[in-house]
């Protein structure tokens, strides 16, 4: 599923449950998002079910939890699935349970692989059937030595994700997929990543959580949205995390959104369709077309742009669609604005 869609009810009243990302949507790293709270709040007023999917896997689902809550975000242990548990859930599916595993990664792996059947090895001499890598902030070069040991036995390599950064306070951290990719320099086997953009994570939280009409909602294209995509849910982006407006407007088909908003305020609001007409796309108020390979605005005459612009929601959504229309690859940095 691609391509902007409209609702004249708030998002929060036309799906049951809605597929949340962690990192980037309702915190970034320990400090909390703004307005993610009172996103999160109004759209439960609304009906709406919250179910956190993460591709973080160092931490328990109790921890997530306890985080959240303490942000605002009243949350348990039973309404998180991260890429942890999804991981091992795949190992189970492929090696059966009781099946031995060198789990190389954080608390929560660790907590996963017990809870799913799992034995654990304590190192590659132990011939464990799969090796597991998540994400430890303190993971060193013998843990992912290990690793290397038991995949070049002929251990089987399964990542929980492979995203290569993580949004910290501070800026983009070194992700769980950038410590995969050294293992896989030294051993030369490609990994089966469980989490995210695979669709099974979301097939997989979408069950746990009862889901029958459920929406995916994310920062990062490559991954919440990617896979939103792949799992043919409709997801709506928002702009607090990794990926920019520029990046939803030259998105490929494969990561494009079906909602566009600023934060998670827009769960509990309505989308406006983006109409097309005399070459413009109009979103309300707001005129876009793609000409000669750029994008103009309709403002007072037209604007091409090819700077840095500050653009409104409704103009954002009007460019999305003329580029996504046109195939443009061309556009300046966009700076999202609720008002002009």
């Amino acid at each position: 599923m691609s391509g902007l869609l409209a609702s004249e009810r708030p998002l929060s009243a036309a799906y049951d449950v809605a597929l949340m990302d962690l990192d980037g949507v309702t915190y970034e790293g320990r400090a909390p998002i703004e307005h993610a709270a009172a996103g999160a709040r109004a759209a439960r007023e609304s009906g709406l079910r919250l179910f956190f999917v993460t591709n973080n896997a160092s931490r328990p689902p109790q921890d997530v939890a306890d985080q959240l809550s303490s942000l605002g975000i009243p949350a348990d242990r039973d309404e998180v699935y991260s890429s942890a548990m999804a991981a091992v859930q795949l190992a189970v599916k492929r090696h059966g349970r009781g099946a031995r595993v060198l789990a190389i990664g954080g608390p929560g792996l660790l907590e996963a692989a017990r809870e799913g059947g799992l034995e654990l090895a304590e190192d590659a001499d132990d011939r464990p059937l799969a090796v597991l890598q998540g994400f430890r902030e303190s993971i060193c070069w013998a843990d992912l030595t290990e690793a290397a040991y038991a995949i070049n036995a002929g251990a089987e390599h399964i990542a929980t994700n492979l995203d290569t950064t993580l949004p910290r306070e501070r800026g983009m951290a070194v992700g769980n997929g950038s410590l995969v990719a050294a293992v896989v320099s030294a051993t030369g086997v490609q990994p089966l990543s469980a989490g995210k953009p695979e669709p099974e994570i979301f097939r997989l939280a979408a069950e746990r959580a009862g889901a029958h009409n459920p929406i995916a909602v994310g920062d990062r294209l490559n991954t919440d949205i990617a896979g939103a995509v792949a799992s043919r849910l409709p997801s709506l982006h928002v702009l607090t995390g990794v990926s920019s407006a520029r990046d939803v407007v030259l998105a490929p088909p494969s990561q494009r959104p079906t909602y566009l908003g600023l934060d998670l305020r827009d769960l509990a609001a309505p989308h406006p369709p983006v109409t097309h007409g005399e070459g413009w796309w109009a979103c309300r108020g707001a005129r876009a077309r793609a000409l000669g390979g750029h994008l103009e605005l309709e403002r007072v005459g037209s604007l091409e742009l090819h700077d840095s612009v500050h653009v409104s929601v409704d103009e954002y959504r009007a460019l999305a669609a003329a580029a996504w229309a046109s195939g443009v690859r061309h556009c300046p940095r966009l700076a999202v604005v609720e008002e002009l």
